[in-house]
């Protein structure tokens, strides 16, 4: 009796219209509710780790506070520094705070045990976002499961990555190790079973759940992954050179010394405060770069998040093994149409600023030559205008998240993960917004994680407004999500969800078999296949491969 009242979740009332749970964690008793009428209970705000200050603050988190009086967890609008972004719903109420480490658990109403975890990491291309960004409550009505999502330093603050001790790089990826560390120890109390966690990404944080299956420091935090729309070997996901990104950032915030000394470099750095470290929009990069992202690490005598390339980790089959639910939307690269007629000309005069950044060249003249090879593949002989803006869709789908996906999930292949399930999202309704200049609609980046989640994504309309086709494509979307949450299958064998679903194997080395889901569903066979052999020919001959920071210079004697 004296175990099950420390660790289990205890109702102990109401406060006022809400129902009241507390629930005791190795920090202290935490106390969550449940508004009228809902059915999942809500514990916001749980301080996970402790963000460092002053001249550690781009180093790993630190151990969480703890309290003994019970802590109210209702605070849902902690956020952590970021820039802005026109468009995206950030809430008006939310606080932009340095010790932004904090969790978000939700909770069935019904008392479980050893119920099925999932953790939820943001997106927002490593610059933005929030853990509470979408949820996904109707995931948990679906099937009885615990979801916890979290912030984690973002931008320079969390991926600001020098080789130095003070600035080893991955603060953000370290975050999100000591959630997943914090799960384990802590969600059992919470009816979650801390040897059952399935961790979810969408877009950047579809990229992390893809580095978190690769790193040295997850072994045993987790069992069953869903990156959505993002891998480890997107463009974006590792940098390739974080010295010359960190020198390019720092210039723009008026840095004035030639970067040539790294020990001034980190010391500007440690100087900025963080509402302008934060002030510079880094989405719209022709290279398909955000600058600020994971890097590989110099050894500096700490506990390294990434210490290989993604590439070599694949290719030797030291990443963890585990099964996956992996794939992407149709038209990804819809992604990139905000940008469409700004783009467009320069396509048309230099094609070679809008390769990816991941891709090195011995001269220019041999990039541009790769250039017009690249051009060719996708316009043939035309321009880029609104006559070819499928083409143009095209390859920022392939580019930013579609052939880095298929590579990943082949090199997963070959080295014996043999429980990838792969998926191709094409449904699109009435509602959708019609491509530009066309009378078509596509799937956008992410249109999956839409379907999933609670509403519409991040502004989360209420269900009821969207259309009766939308509503059944979610029910079989949660459906698909949740058996391979519970059982690492999205289909369990024999069994066909609703008679919807057809049979659906792992994916084989070549890109096939995968599902794609559509009005119906059909099991198809290798995926993208001419666009992945055509950008093989181009990665196996030119593709930089991420480095760590180079070792550190002596300090000049003004500094000692």
């Amino acid at each position: 009796m004296y175990k099950y009242l420390l660790f289990a979740l205890i109702i102990v009332g109401t406060q006022g219209d809400e129902e009241v749970r507390l629930v005791n964690i190795a920090q202290g008793p935490v106390r969550g509710y449940k508004k009228p009428g809902d059915d999942v209970f809500v514990f916001y705000g749980i301080p996970y780790a402790t963000a460092p200050s002053g001249t550690q603050k781009f180093n790993a988190p630190l151990p969480p506070p703890t309290w003994s009086e019970p802590f109210e967890a209702v605070k849902s609008n902690i956020i952590c520094h970021q820039m802005e972004m026109p468009g995206l719903a950030i809430k008006d109420t939310t606080v932009q705070v340095d010790d932004c480490l904090i969790a978000n658990v939700y909770v069935p109403d019904k008392k479980h045990e050893n119920l099925p975890v999932v953790v939820h990491v943001h997106g927002g291309a490593y610059q933005l976002g929030y853990g509470d960004l979408i949820t996904v409550k109707n995931l948990i009505r679906e099937k009885p499961m615990v979801v916890v999502n979290f912030n984690y330093r973002l931008g320079p603050s969390g991926f600001l990555c020098l080789g130095t001790p003070d600035v080893p790089g991955n603060a953000g990826m370290k975050d999100q190790v000591a959630l997943l560390r914090w799960v384990k120890k802590n969600i059992a109390s919470f009816g979650g079973n801390p040897n059952d966690v399935t961790i979810i990404g969408y877009s950047a944080g579809s990229s992390a759940v893809d580095l978190l299956m690769l790193s040295p420091m997850t072994r045993g935090l987790f069992n069953k992954v869903v990156p959505e729309s993002g891998a480890s070997l997107s463009a974006f996901s590792v940098q390739v050179n974080p010295i010359d990104n960190a020198i390019t950032y720092a210039k723009e915030l008026n840095f004035t010394d030639n970067g040539a000394d790294i020990y001034a470099l980190e010391n500007f750095y440690k100087s900025v405060p963080s509402n302008i470290l934060h002030s510079i929009n880094l989405i719209n990069r022709k290279d398909s770069s955000f600058i600020f992202s994971p890097c590989v690490e110099r050894d500096v005598g700490q506990e390294m998040f990434l210490d290989d390339a993604p590439i070599n980790i694949l290719k030797n089959g030291k990443q963890q093994k585990l099964p996956m639910l992996y794939g992407f939307a149709e038209m990804e690269g819809l992604f990139r149409i905000p940008q469409f007629d700004l783009w467009k000309d320069d396509l048309n005069k230099k094609f070679s600023e809008f390769l990816p950044i991941d891709l090195r060249f011995e001269s220019e003249a041999e990039k541009e030559e790769v250039a017009e090879t690249v051009k060719k593949f996708y316009f043939g002989h035309q321009a880029v205008s609104n006559e070819t803006i499928f083409r143009y869709i095209d390859y920022f789908t392939d580019t930013i998240f579609g052939y880095s996906t298929l590579r990943s999930a082949r090199l997963q292949v070959e080295s014996g993960n043999n429980n990838i399930y792969l998926y191709e999202y094409s449904f699109v309704d009435e509602a959708t917004p019609l491509v530009p200049n066309t009378e078509v609609r596509g799937a956008n980046h992410c249109a999956q994680t839409m379907a999933v989640d609670d509403g519409g994504f991040f502004q989360n309309p209420s269900e009821e407004k969207l259309s009766d086709s939308y509503k059944s494509m979610k029910r079989i979307m949660r459906k698909i999500w949740a058996t391979f949450i519970t059982t690492g299958k999205p289909v369990p064998e024999g069994e066909d969800i609703e008679k919807k679903i057809p049979y659906w194997p792992p994916t084989q080395a070549n890109g096939g078999p995968h599902m794609s889901i559509d009005k119906t569903l059909k099991l198809r066979g290798p995926l993208l296949q001419q666009r992945v052999l055509f950008w093989d020919g181009i990665y196996e001959k030119y593709y930089n491969i991420p480095a760590p920071p180079p070792s550190l210079p002596p300090r000049q004697k003004t500094e000692l």
